[in-house]
């Protein structure tokens, strides 16, 4: 959970994350991110955005054009 809170700072911080998920600040959206800094970014966040979570596996191109499917 240690990467998950550094990954949260990098991005900005709890407001700023919540921002890029259009998350409502008004309805509880930066406590939702907040919470994630001891709890972890839940997985299914993580695979809704890994452009965000997860940058290391994001390609440009899918893995079965590389072999030549």
């Amino acid at each position: 959970m240690d990467d998950d809170t550094n990954l949260i700072k990098r991005l900005g911080g709890p407001t700023r994350v919540a921002e890029l998920l259009g998350y409502d600040k008004a309805r509880g959206g930066v406590q939702r991110v907040q919470n994630w800094l001891t709890r972890g970014i839940p997985s299914s966040v993580k695979v809704e955005r890994p452009d965000l979570f997860m940058p290391g596996l994001t390609t440009s191109e899918p893995a079965l054009a590389k072999e030549g499917a």
